[in-house]
């Protein structure tokens, strides 16, 4: 499983946002797709950075105050990234390593995907088991 290639795991053409946006975009962008990491693209659609629901978390500010701050001023803009021809093992290595939880995928500086541990995980999962097995199938049993 480790020596799959991430584009068979990731995210394609994920959610992104402009790098003129607010953190009001942003928050109402998680809000909307219950995702946690988002990418931020510039104008030719090249990756400049990711903002994470940590990233608002950590910054402690009131939501009223979220429209007058550029996504610029708080998101990471030294990622690490991977390529799709990159190995899943490549991924859950900087997981592992870093704390990371997603990766964006590019090729060049344009996103093409995003691979997070939760893919690595139901990834993984799925391959162990082809049936699988639901809480709410064990409730109803009940």
């Amino acid at each position: 499983m480790m020596n799959e290639f991430v584009h068979t795991i990731m995210t394609k053409n994920p959610v992104s946002i402009p790098v003129k946006s607010t953190l009001k975009d942003v928050k109402d962008i998680f809000d909307q797709n219950r995702i946690h990491h988002l990418p931020v693209l510039n104008e030719e659609g090249d990756l400049e950075g990711l903002i994470t629901t940590y990233d608002l978390w950590k910054l402690n500010r009131n939501f009223e105050d979220y429209a007058s701050i550029p996504v610029t001023q708080v998101m990471n803009s030294k990622i690490a990234k991977v390529t799709p021809d990159d190995k899943v093992g490549t991924a859950a290595e900087l997981f592992l390593d870093r704390r990371f939880h997603a990766l964006p995928v590019v090729e060049g500086k344009k996103l093409v995907g995003i691979v997070t541990s939760f893919d690595v995980l139901r990834y993984e999962f799925q391959r162990e088991y082809e049936k699988p097995i639901l809480y709410e199938d064990i409730l109803a049993k009940s």
